[in-house]
């Protein structure tokens, strides 16, 4: 029998079974019933990845859970957390005379508080480009050596050991054209800070797949310890957002809180070593600007000491200035779980993916994006 390779393994049909999401969902059906009376009525899950929030919208299964059951999309979206002060920087980095731009293609949409994006700033001049990944931005500085290369880094634990790595290898060249951005958030203070809210309502985290094969299991512990709320790191297939809701309200029926790792076919308990070494040799913890959340302490990632000369923000001088959100828009509450894409006034008449107010819009991985393209 043939042995089947890591990528059949991990895109195994076996993930998208119709009979064995058919028993997952009835399994779900008879749980959730049991986990609600427990919880007051209703149980309330929240998938922390952006990338959960869009693979069940594609899915269709929001319409099949139970009506005790609701999935609510968490602050696990890099593009929509990053505050509007930091857009606003990003714009102004553009706005440097002779640099050029490299980002991926999820910021190029994204409004500062004036209106402007990176779209708008090319359309005036500005040499904004896209790339896959930030290493082809340290190989254009390398081909450009007369003009600054600056790379627009967002995201979480899943990204910054790769821009991390990028900026690592400019200093091994002697890069002195190339510098980054460093807006990145962390998954676990998020998570508190999601949780010492006094409105706070999650019975359970559907953890990110991506971060935890960075970080591993032991970061989440004190949730189910110190706040008693299940978790589970899962996959984005169907059958693994099922098995993760499954695992999720076992604990609840059970009462016995716990962290679990149902994608256990990429996450190891441990995470990867490697990964967070390089992003503890050039990042440093620090305070965060969060999305419609505001500044919130040890939240974030900055360059360290070794590193400082790649900061870009420094680099040019450009200072952070808090912007209000736009009017009426309701992303800051959707990141919370305190409201759904279709609560805000704006989705689906003046906030569309062609004209997007708020950045949950923007986003490929937005939970306003994923309702509006499959419906709830």
């Amino acid at each position: 029998m043939k042995t089947a390779t890591p990528a059949e393994r991990f895109s195994s049909p076996l993930w998208r079974d119709r009979a064995l999401a058919a028993s997952a969902l009835s399994e779900i059906e008879r749980l959730a019933d049991v986990a609600a009376a427990k919880t007051g009525g209703q149980v309330n899950f929240m998938e922390v990845c952006g990338t959960h929030t869009m693979a069940i919208a594609a899915s269709g299964m929001r319409r099949l859970f139970p009506k005790t059951l609701r999935m609510l999309s968490g602050p696990g979206c890099p593009v929509c957390v990053t505050s509007q002060g930091d857009i606003d920087r990003v714009l102004a980095l553009a706005a440097v005379p002779g640099a050029i731009i490299t980002t991926f293609g999820d910021m190029l949409k994204v409004k500062g508080s004036k209106g402007l994006d990176l779209n708008s700033m090319r359309e005036r001049g500005a040499d904004v480009r896209v790339v896959y990944s930030p290493l082809d931005a340290v190989a254009l500085a390398a081909a450009e050596p007369a003009r600054q290369v600056i790379f627009i880094g967002v995201g979480f634990e899943t990204t910054a050991p790769v821009i991390g790595g990028a900026v690592a290898r400019a200093k091994k060249a002697g890069l002195k054209n190339f510098s980054s951005t460093a807006f990145f958030k962390l998954v676990p203070p998020a998570l508190e800070l999601l949780l010492s809210d006094p409105e706070n309502r999650i019975h359970g985290f559907m953890l990110p797949g991506h971060v935890s094969a960075i970080i591993g299991l032991e970061p989440y512990r004190f949730v189910a310890e110190k706040y008693r709320v299940p978790c589970v790191v899962t996959g984005f297939e169907p059958l693994d957002i099922l098995a993760g809701i499954d695992m999720l309200l076992k604990q609840v029926v059970a009462g016995k809180p716990s962290v679990e790792d149902e994608y256990f076919r990429a996450v190891r308990a441990g995470g990867n070593p490697a990964a967070r070494k390089l992003m503890e040799e050039v990042f440093s913890v620090c305070a965060a600007s969060w999305r419609a959340i505001g500044t919130v302490d040890a939240t974030g990632l900055e360059f360290s000491k070794a590193y400082a000369a790649f900061d870009a923000v420094k680099r040019f001088r450009i200072p952070y200035s808090d912007a209000p959100e736009p009017k009426g828009c309701l992303c800051g509450k959707i990141l919370l779980g305190k409201a759904l894409p279709p609560d805000c006034p704006l989705f689906g008449k003046t906030c569309t993916p062609s004209s997007a107010v708020g950045p949950c819009m923007v986003s490929s991985e937005g939970a306003c994006a994923a309702w509006f393209k499959y419906g709830d």
